[in-house]
């Protein structure tokens, strides 16, 4: 008989101590599914991940109208880290070894090209539906709105000077009313200037171009702008009949209304890319693939040329009356590597010529 009750209560004490292990291990299971550990093998994109950060030197404009766009389109929560071109850029290569970015969404097409280590290849489905000469030709960048260089007018004092070319813009009588930035410090006066060099002289070395640029500079009367943002508003305001000057400021201008019109040189003008690219050993990269076919999308695009002054790249983009179609617009189509690896050349031959001319 105490042999079968020692029996029965070796039965109950194992049965209850399994029962005990059953419930630890349903109530270990249940607190820690929020936040499971990954495993050190674990992919970098974290499965089902909502979160993408993005590095960007744009506007507020752009961030308000895109941004919130692609959140409430994905779901995806974006991290926004906003700082100039150069900045992000060194902080991109200093964290090269755990890049806390996803998105690099902003810069010109030259600047990232020479940082090509810094992304991993991707080109959008979306891709072939941008403008020819202004798709993803380098694997990695994706173009998603251009800004040319323009000739800005003030309606209320050009009176009947004609100005319709670069040409045009050596009129005695508009010696003095010329503003301009400084191309060593501005890049918009630096883009204008490589875009004289090709549109007068054919390249960026000829005696042609920079005989031309020397009775431009003649007409400038020795009057050079603090930066690019007081060339524009000097003609808006009325200091000045015309600037050489972007795109996206100008049409601004116009889209509210002021006394200015934008003058595409008949010459030809260029335009350069802004790209967005996805850091390499980003951690949602599967986010930041969505990311770059928002951009390009028919919605986001339609946004840029609708909402905002940036031209968008997409061929059946709807554009506002404060932006001209490209089709309408004579092109000259940059060197980017050419201009990138001469730049300091170029700058230090127009700095040159300034001074000399100043005597």
């Amino acid at each position: 008989m105490k042999k079968w009750f020692s029996l029965v209560a070796l039965v109950l004490t194992m049965s209850l101590l399994a029962a005990c292990g059953q419930s630890n291990t349903s109530n270990t299971g249940t607190a820690s599914t929020p936040s499971t550990p990954s495993a050190p093998s674990a992919p970098s994109t974290p499965k089902g991940s909502t979160k993408l950060v993005v590095y960007t030197p744009n506007s507020e404009d752009i961030i308000n109208a895109l941004i919130p766009m692609f959140e409430k389109q994905t779901g995806i929560t974006v991290e926004l880290v906003s700082a100039g071109t150069g900045e992000l850029i060194k902080r991109l290569q200093s964290e090269k070894a755990n890049p806390y970015a996803d998105v690099m969404f902003g810069g010109s097409k030259a600047v990232l090209l020479g940082n090509s280590d810094l992304f991993a290849n991707y080109v959008s489905p979306n891709d072939k539906d941008l403008l020819e000469g202004h798709r993803n030709d380098s694997g990695f960048l994706t173009p998603y709105v251009s800004d040319g260089s323009v000739l800005l007018v003030n309606k209320n004092l050009v009176g009947d000077i004609k100005i319709e070319s670069y040409e045009d813009l050596l009129n005695p009588k508009l010696k003095g009313k010329i503003a301009s930035a400084d191309p060593a410090s501005s890049s918009s006066a630096f883009a204008q200037l490589t875009n004289i060099l090709l549109a007068k002289g054919g390249d960026y070395t000829s005696d042609k171009g920079w005989n031309f640029m020397g009775e431009l500079i003649k007409n400038l009367n020795g009057k050079i702008a603090s930066g690019s943002g007081a060339v524009h508003k000097s003609v808006a305001d009325g200091e000045y009949i015309v600037a050489l000057t972007y795109e996206d400021p100008s049409a601004s201008y116009v889209k509210s209304g002021g006394p200015v019109k934008i003058v595409y040189p008949t010459e030809g003008a260029v335009f350069l890319d802004a790209v967005a690219g996805i850091v390499k050993g980003g951690k949602n990269e599967e986010n930041a693939k969505k990311f770059m076919d928002f951009i390009i999308s028919q919605p986001a695009q339609d946004a840029f040329g609708t909402q905002l002054t940036n031209r968008p790249l997409r061929t059946n983009a709807k554009l506002g009356t404060h932006m001209k179609p490209m089709s309408e617009i004579k092109l000259i189509q940059e060197d980017n590597k050419y201009v990138q690896e001469h730049k300091k050349e170029i700058i230090s031959r127009y700095t040159d010529t300034f001074t000399k001319l100043q005597k």
